[in-house]
């Protein structure tokens, strides 16, 4: 099943949902602080997991005490679509149990 472009006004929507989120050019992206570099790997696999049973990946950055995600929809022309607001929403609720700000 094809997944379609939200518009600019429907992505809009979503983000005022999801706290630190934004759009950057053509992606959803947000950053997360944490506490330690093991916490920050901790959020990785569980960001892993998310993608995984969604079957939609993220651009997903580990660094020393920080995590970065971004994302959009190859099969829609690298277009933001409902998987992309999904996919953040999950992780937006996995992460304060990390540790995560």
């Amino acid at each position: 099943m094809a997944v379609e472009p939200l518009s600019r006004k429907e992505i809009e929507e979503h983000l005022s949902e999801l706290p630190g989120w934004s759009l950057d050019g053509d992606r959803l992206t947000r950053s997360y602080r944490l506490d330690s570099h093991f916490a920050a790997a901790a959020l990785v696999v569980h960001v892993a997991r998310i993608q995984e049973e969604l079957d939609h990946h993220s651009e997903l950055t580990l660094g020393y005490h920080s995590v970065a995600l971004a994302v959009h929809t190859h099969s829609a022309g690298g277009a933001v679509t409902r998987l992309d607001v999904e996919l953040a929403r999950r992780v937006e609720e996995a992460a304060p149990a990390h540790g995560a700000r």
